[in-house]
């Protein structure tokens, strides 16, 4: 019955009167056509809420609670958790809500939990009642925290190109009458401001894969064009580090999604298999089809990746070797763009890499087939490449290198 007594004066609170009337009108209604009445109906919902819920007297005594508010530890051995006493007490002394924190202080995963809560007045009848509630707001802390980190490496990162090309520029007005020393500083401004521009555009790109509205213009997209354009866009580097690029026959398949950015996120990985190999070693390029997902497979025989960093090389401007990425030009986006196209298309980029064999990075796509007919392909790897098998993505960032 209390239940009943406590719901129907928040009710009150919240609706006003008339408004609180005519929805227990309507909550009678449905709770009796579901063969239980008004308080049970709302002790349903309260014990399902995803929301810790509970109630206590003036003497901060428990009067109900949900399983969510245990789960919470706000109520643990039906003893209400210190904070949320303290909280309560003051709420009811003060007669205005009080929020609080509520991390479980035993807990391993309580480091990167964050939990609030918040205790409010409620008058029912002739008595006074503080009702706690509590929600896990760690992905809203985790958003925020990527955000606030997020810009300041972008801040970082830009300052480094434009800190370099105001010094150059200063250099060049000190030797405007030696033209050798013109050309070398001017051929570093203009390789200073390529790698500007080319962060700035990447930056563009992943601010758009990152927000919410959907990738426009989808379209059928044949996977081989969209390797052989990546092959011809990564061809520059391969020659200047003298890598030869190999690849399989003609797939025949075909995924549904945003052709330019297919070929931005497998133009990143080849680049990348390139820079991070030694100079001569061989790359391989590698398609098939995989239990209803297309797999581009990039396979070099480079440094590799220790374990303790694959899971950080999807990061944005993570790199695991700062000084090669200072001499390739790297911007540290590449792998965050190649996640964000992969989640994008509803599939995944993988990796596999050992530290002196080299690295596999598998972007995985789902295959679309037109009308009835389904694409004949691969099954199998063309030779024999190591498997793709830690995943890093979707739920880790960028890249390396």
């Amino acid at each position: 019955m209390l239940i009943g007594v406590l719901i129907g004066a928040a009710v009150g609170v919240i609706v006003g009167a008339g408004g609180a009337a005519t929805l227990r009108h309507r909550t009678d209604v449905a709770a009796r056509r579901g063969g239980t009445s008004r308080a049970g109906l709302f002790e349903a919902v309260i014990n399902d809420s995803p929301t810790g819920i509970a109630v206590v007297d003036a003497e901060r005594e428990i009067v109900l609670h949900n399983r969510r508010a245990e789960e919470f530890t706000l109520v643990r051995d039906d003893r209400l958790d210190d904070r949320g006493r303290a909280a309560a007490r003051k709420a009811l002394r003060d007669s205005r809500p009080v929020d609080f924190d509520l991390v479980p202080e035993d807990s391993d995963r309580g480091r990167s939990m964050s939990v609030r809560g918040q205790a409010r007045p409620l008058e029912a009848g002739t008595r006074r009642y503080a009702v706690l509630f509590v929600d896990d707001d760690s992905e809203i802390v985790r958003v925020e925290s990527a955000r606030r980190d997020f810009v300041a490496n972008v801040s970082h990162e830009l300052k480094t190109p434009v800190g370099a090309m105001g010094l150059l520029a200063e250099a060049l007005l000190e030797s405007a009458d030696d033209p050798e020393i013109v050309r070398h500083f001017g051929e570093k401004v203009l390789s200073e401001s390529s790698r500007l521009g080319a962060m700035v555009t990447e930056l563009i790109a992943l601010s758009r894969l990152q927000g919410a509205e959907k990738l426009p213009n989808l379209e059928v997209v044949r996977v081989d064009e969209v390797v052989a354009e990546a092959l011809s866009n990564a061809a520059l580097t391969a020659a200047t580090n003298d890598t030869e690029i190999t690849t399989d026959a003609d797939s025949g398949l075909e995924v549904l999604g945003d052709r330019m950015l297919l070929v931005t996120a497998l133009t990143n990985l080849i680049s990348n298999a390139v820079n991070y190999s030694p100079q001569g070693t061989p790359v391989a390029v590698r398609r098939e089809l995989r239990r209803g997902m297309v797999q581009i497979s990039v396979t070099d025989r480079g440094i590799g990746i220790a374990p303790k960093y694959q899971q950080r090389v999807f990061e944005r401007f993570y790199r695991v070797d700062k000084a090669r990425s200072r001499a390739t030009g790297g911007t540290g986006l590449g792998l965050a763009i190649v996640k964000h196209v992969a989640i994008n298309h509803n599939g995944r980029i993988r990796l596999w890499s050992r530290q002196g064999e080299g690295s596999t990075f598998t972007l995985e796509i789902p295959v679309h087939r037109s009308g009835d007919h389904a694409v004949t392909a691969k099954t199998q790897p063309a030779d024999g490449a190591p498997r793709a098998a830690t995943a890093g993505a979707p739920d880790r960032k960028d890249d390396p290198r």
